[in-house]
């Protein structure tokens, strides 16, 4: 974090520890869960889920068919022509339609995760525990054989979360 103790101006320096944990919270492992219309995405392209599936009514699925029916409290490996596996974490479901990242810029989610209307009414501290130590976060940075990883590490992530914090919480531009 030493690059960023180089930007003299506080807000740019938030700016730009924002901008850096961004490479982490629009990274497709993390943005997939975050959609708008209830429809997970997948894979680095962020495809629609296949099979077709809804998050339902409180992201876990639907009455018919729960997340829990393929995503497990583990990865569950597959068998075939690669090796991959189905993602799987104890708490795994959508974040709600508040918290929607996928198709926004930067500096909106940046705004978004200030806004406790918006964030599932945590405060900034709150939000800063979430990203360094919520195991469903941490799946990011193990999630499997054949899935790609978010860059770093979660501890960083936090560190470059709580650095932005004590900076202002400054967002990018909105565009």
């Amino acid at each position: 974090m030493a690059e960023f103790s180089r930007i003299a101006d506080p807000a740019a320096r938030s700016v730009a520890l924002f901008v850096e944990a961004g490479k982490v919270i629009s990274h497709p492992r993390c943005s997939n869960c975050h959609p708008a219309d209830g429809v997970p995405r997948q894979g680095m392209d962020q495809h629609p889920h296949v099979p077709t599936v809804s998050g339902g009514a409180e992201g876990h699925g639907t009455p018919g068919l729960p997340c829990t029916s393929c995503h497990r409290a583990a990865n569950t490996p597959t068998v075939g022509a690669t090796v991959r596996s189905i993602p799987g974490n104890p708490k795994w479901a959508l974040a709600p339609a508040e918290m929607a990242w996928v198709g926004k810029s930067l500096g909106s989610i940046c705004e978004q995760l200030k806004d406790r209307q918006r964030n599932g009414g945590k405060s900034l501290a709150e939000l800063q525990h979430h990203m360094a130590e919520d195991a469903l976060v941490g799946w990011g940075w193990n999630p499997g054989p054949g899935l790609e990883p978010v860059p770093g590490t979660q501890k960083a992530f936090g560190e470059l979360i709580q650095a932005w914090i004590d900076t202002g919480a400054h967002c990018p531009a909105p565009y």
